[in-house]
């Protein structure tokens, strides 16, 4: 078997995984860990590490309950616990998506203008407008040509190019190694600001679309109890992946923008303020990152509407029909609101990010119940330590989002 074959059974068997760390790692994830870097160095690794295992805990267990049940949650929660809070669910989890998917091409649109000005006569870059046509068009083109082998294909380009983008700029710019290690002694800078990026952090790892989303793919995947194994290996490989993507964005700012006492509000600050440090390569490496981080979070956005709504309705997947290629325009048109019609994308993603804090204790301790009863799992049902681990999980969510609101009440008094 050659070399090529070998690299493509593999990715094809990590594909979910793929799937999460496209979603996950995007604008946000970016625009939060460049900011902890530049304010605090990597003094806030911790925060990230524990959130990273935490996610890897739930993403397995989210998966592993879709494995022995073989249905998915949403479908599980309306069987289980009715109408009401499964539509409360699927409209949050909507929302901030849709909201998400606002502001993550305004963010790429304007990252690409400011990129962009020195290559153009009038010094005003190339147009959010043209920029996000163009994004959307392609990313509807994939869509409505591909099936899901194919969207695993194009997710992985992204992901790869997200992914060495980032390293290589970590490298141009690394910080000291023992500021790394340093980095994760919890402890909490003395700044107002660090509830809000803690908060921030831990929301765009641990977002409860993505616990949705593991079981769907998990049930695409036809993974059972035979595969738990598999599943297992996918979601280290997933999170750990998300961790190192996470610490090079974190560490690029701490190595050029915190020795100067430089703050970053959003991804376009890093762009101005890293290229006269970091330099034009540097700097071009970087954004080409976080184009990739933005098209393979928005890829999974604009496909989440049809998948969550089959998964509601306990319905196949049908990426053809009338339906699911009119929520998924409907998403590729969202992405044109903030470069047409203005606005902060910094601002919408709070929203999309407050609107996440609500919702995941609500999935998880739904979850929670479900793992502990028999009628449900049978011999697979929680134990001792399965549930100390879920409490746990609960407790730091929940310390998070207050964490959350603390910062944003600080931020507007």
């Amino acid at each position: 078997m050659n070399i090529t074959k070998k690299i493509g059974l593999f990715l094809a068997s990590i594909a979910p995984g793929l799937f999460l760390i496209g979603y996950n790692i995007g604008t946000g994830s970016i625009t939060t860990m460049a900011s902890s870097g530049a304010a605090y160095g990597m003094k806030l690794i911790w925060p990230l590490l524990l959130s990273c295992l935490f996610t890897y805990f739930l993403i397995m267990i989210f998966g592993r309950y879709t494995s022995i049940t073989g249905t998915t949650i949403l479908s599980s929660y309306r069987k289980h616990f009715g109408n009401g809070i499964t539509i409360f669910v699927l409209i949050s989890l909507l929302m901030s998506e849709w909201i998400s998917c606002m502001g993550v091409m305004g963010v790429v649109t304007q990252v690409i203008q400011e990129w962009s000005k020195p290559l153009t006569p009038s010094g005003r870059g190339f147009s959010p407008i043209i920029s996000a046509v163009v994004f959307g068009a392609l990313l509807y083109y994939f869509f409505w040509n591909g099936k899901h082998k194919i969207f695993e294909k194009i997710l992985a380009v992204f992901v790869g190019i997200m992914g060495i983008c980032f390293i290589l700029t970590m490298f141009m710019v690394i910080p000291d190694p023992a500021e790394i290690l340093e980095g994760l002694i919890p402890g909490i800078p003395d700044d107002p600001d660090a509830f809000l990026i803690m908060a921030g952090m831990v929301g765009t790892t641990m977002g409860a679309i993505l616990y949705v989303v593991r079981s769907i793919l998990v049930q695409e995947k036809g993974w059972n109890v035979a595969d738990l194994k598999s599943e297992r290996r996918d979601a280290i490989i997933s999170v750990s992946m998300m961790f190192i993507l996470s610490v090079a964005v974190m560490a690029a700012a701490a190595g050029t923008l915190h020795p100067l006492g430089l703050k970053v509000d959003n991804a376009i600050d890093m762009v101005r303020l890293m290229e006269p440090l970091a330099g034009r390569l540097a700097i071009s490496v970087f954004v080409t990152g976080i184009v990739a981080a933005g098209l393979s979070s928005l890829f999974p956005i604009i496909l989440l509407a049809p998948w969550l709504f089959a998964d509601y309705n306990n319905r196949p997947r049908n990426m053809r029909s009338a339906s699911t290629r009119l929520l998924v325009l409907f998403g590729v048109m969202l992405g044109l609101v903030v470069p047409v019609f203005g606005g902060r994308p910094v601002l919408v993603m709070i929203i999309s990010q407050a609107l996440c804090t609500i919702v995941s204790p609500v999935v998880l301790i739904l979850m929670f119940y479900l793992y502990n009863r028999k009628n449900v799992l049978g011999k697979y049902t929680a134990g001792w330590q399965l549930n100390l681990i879920f409490v746990v999980v609960l407790i730091f969510t929940i310390a998070m989002a207050v964490a959350g609101i603390i910062g944003i009440v600080r931020q507007f008094s």
